[in-house]
């Protein structure tokens, strides 16, 4: 006869039924509310930080080398090392010098895919508002760009969905595809019909540049499928108009302020955003199709924002935990 296996215990049960992925969300949003007190209780540790130049909120780690430093050196601030592990430290020469590389060419753009990558379930679905909360942090202290998940009480179906790849759209009657820039933009074509709030101008002579932008990084979102689009829908209708939207690529970072300005795409097509050609180029290349994108709106009353793709370069990094 075989063993009879021994019962599994009550704290053996209980571990079995831990979602891995939702406590790690946890403990990150739990460090972010710490950071979060720490600030709001000890505002002089902030000062001191900034009296001697330092920002803890603009130190970008983006490798693994800078990564394992701070561990490194945090150690050493709680024994006394030996003279052989100084010598594998780099100098603090060098340290600071990597940090100020973490601030050029992709190193913010890296750390946001890193951390959006460690977070994030990897199939879209709907996010709950801790969720979103802690990623609006995440995207504010990336991009530099005020987002939100829900703005003045609208909210989309979902924040974290699929993007696919739309044609321009006619700005005034008689408009044509040769008149929207040149090169690999032009092969994705133009539409047949008007975009959800018709034609941007009414003719030629009054087609701003204004304009000219909202339609040439213009994304889709499905509107019509609002709980209640057709109990507000003269309300809704308006207040989409032309809303502008961060939009992340999920799987490398590239992120573009958007305009919406069309209603879609169809919930067959399995997307639950559309994008311009030129939003789609700069999100993933040329032969960008479809992908993995999150949707947050852009907090912009006095319309300082400009569209386009975000310069991570020049992000000035905030320190949101104080707000």
């Amino acid at each position: 006869m075989s063993k009879k296996l021994p019962k599994k215990t009550k704290f053996e049960k209980i571990l079995l039924n831990i979602d891995s992925d939702v406590l790690r969300q946890k403990l990150k949003l739990k460090h972010l509310e710490v950071k979060d007190t720490l600030t709001k209780k000890y505002p002089q540790v902030d000062v001191f930080f900034k009296e001697k130049g330092i920002d803890p909120g603009q130190i970008r780690e983006h490798s693994a080398k800078l990564l394992g430093a701070g561990a490194i050196a945090s150690a050493l601030l709680l024994a006394s090392p030996n003279q052989d592990m100084l010598k594998l430290l780099p100098s603090p020469q060098e340290v600071l010098h990597n940090l100020k590389l973490s601030n050029e060419k992709d190193g913010t753009r890296t750390l946001l895919v890193s951390t959006i990558k460690s977070f994030l379930p990897e199939r879209p679905r709907p996010l709950v508002r801790s969720e979103e909360k802690f990623l609006e942090h995440i995207f504010i202290n990336t991009t530099g760009i005020p987002v939100k998940a829900s703005l003045e009480g609208e909210h989309l179906n979902t924040t974290y969905g699929y993007i696919g790849a739309e044609q321009h759209l006619r700005r005034f009657p008689g408009d044509s595809l040769k008149e929207h820039g040149e090169g690999q933009v032009l092969k994705s074509g133009i539409a047949r019909g008007r975009g959800a709030w018709g034609y941007f101008a009414q003719s030629r002579e009054q087609l701003t540049e204004d304009l000219i932008q909202k339609e040439k990084w213009y994304a889709v979102v499905q509107t019509l499928y609002l709980p209640d689009w057709n109990r507000r829908a003269q309300y809704l209708r308006e207040w989409y108009k032309y809303r502008k939207v961060l939009i992340v690529n999920t799987e490398n970072g590239k992120s573009v302020v958007a305009a919406i300005a069309d209603s879609g795409p169809a919930a067959w097509t399995g997307k639950q955003f559309g994008g311009s050609p030129e939003v789609m180029e700069e999100l993933g290349g040329a032969k960008y199709k479809k992908g993995p994108v999150m949707v947050f709106f852009v907090d912009d009353p006095e319309n300082k924002i400009p569209l386009g793709p975000v310069d991570y370069s020049n992000v000035k990094m905030v320190n949101v935990l104080e707000n």
